[in-house]
């Protein structure tokens, strides 16, 4: 009798143990984004240690490459995503975006927004922006050329690097920047691109590594992108070239999905990255501009702007993207 009692208190005992863990363990809010965004020199550590500081709960952070393939990994995945909320999509891909049916409105107040343009959209919830620029060495180019016509029509022997634009958003940036600048004498630009190609790498930190290794000479980036050096390394020797046609605007998104298992906690994040404690980080982790009218660190001041800025609506990029990627294709394919 007495070894019964013993049993059943022991099983009470280890019952209340286990339901007391259960409730006491944290929900789990996972947010895909691309590689750079959680690398240990990306935003996504620092984000990650100020979000759990107010959410009382565990951000996870998946990594599975550029915003175009993001996408289609939400879309492979479908309503069976593990995924909360999705980071780094961008301006280009929205109209493509929501034709999948994946996501629901953020539901959040945007009225802090501040960008260039204005942003209507109350799915896509902006958080960084910049400008597509050809970063390079100044030790190695003396006089770097003022406009895409004079780096692609140069005598000079200059290599370029871009990124694939079948799976990331700056290689289909360069798409758009050419399409934007030549539209139906883009297939002669692209000619002229290919001869000065080095290669096509799958993402940004891939391409960027190999310009700061000493190869190729020009690196599809950002503006932005050469404060990085100086604020780290005290090295100014990279620049954007800053070209007179004007450079093509990115703006970066992110968004709930509709089958998420944690909608409240995803609706707070979206609202989270509307706070300084979110956009403060992104200058001199993710090198892009925030969407909050915030003082910028100084080394923003040796970084310089784009007099004129382009830009597509995502129903336009919608509707042509997969006919410029082919006209892309077949020429670099020859």
């Amino acid at each position: 009798m007495l070894k019964n009692s013993r049993n059943k208190v022991f099983i009470i005992l280890i019952y209340f143990l286990f339901t007391h863990y259960v409730l006491a363990e944290k929900a789990t809010l996972t947010v895909y984004t691309y590689n750079s965004f959680t690398s240990e020199w990306g935003p996504g550590l620092q984000i990650k240690k100020n979000f759990e500081a107010k959410c009382d709960c565990k951000l996870k952070f998946v990594s599975l490459g550029d915003g175009v393939a993001l996408l289609n990994r939400l879309r492979m995945e479908g309503e069976k995503s593990k995924a909360d909320v999705v980071l780094g999509l961008d301006n280009n891909l929205i109209d493509s975006a929501k034709s999948s049916g994946l996501f629901v409105s953020a539901d959040i107040n945007t009225e802090v927004i501040n960008l260039p343009i204005e942003w209507k959209d109350v799915t896509f919830i902006p958080y960084d922006y910049g400008y597509f620029a050809f970063i390079y060495d100044t030790n190695k180019i003396k006089e770097p050329p003022k406009s895409m016509d004079e780096l692609l029509n140069s005598s000079e022997p200059w290599k370029i690097i871009y990124q694939d634009p079948r799976i990331s958003s700056l290689g289909l940036g360069l798409i758009l920047w050419v399409e934007k600048l030549y539209a139906d004498k883009a297939s002669d630009a692209w000619h002229k691109i290919a001869r000065k190609t080095l290669t096509v790498t799958k993402n940004w930190s891939e391409s960027y590594a190999l310009l700061l290794k000493g190869e190729g000479d020009f690196v599809l980036s950002y503006t932005s992108s050469p404060g990085h050096q100086i604020f780290n390394y005290q090295k100014n020797n990279y620049a954007a070239a800053l070209f007179h046609e004007g450079h093509y605007m990115h703006i970066e998104v992110a968004a709930r999905l509709k089958n998420s298992l944690q909608p409240e906690l995803a609706k707070q994040f979206l609202k989270f990255m509307l706070t300084p404690e979110f956009q403060s980080v992104l200058p001199v982790r993710n090198w892009m501009y925030p969407i909050l009218n915030i003082p910028l660190p100084e080394v923003y001041n040796s970084l310089s702007l784009p007099k004129k800025s382009l830009q597509f609506s995502s129903t336009e990029v919608t509707k042509e993207r997969k006919n410029w990627i082919r006209l892309w294709q077949n020429v670099v394919s020859r």
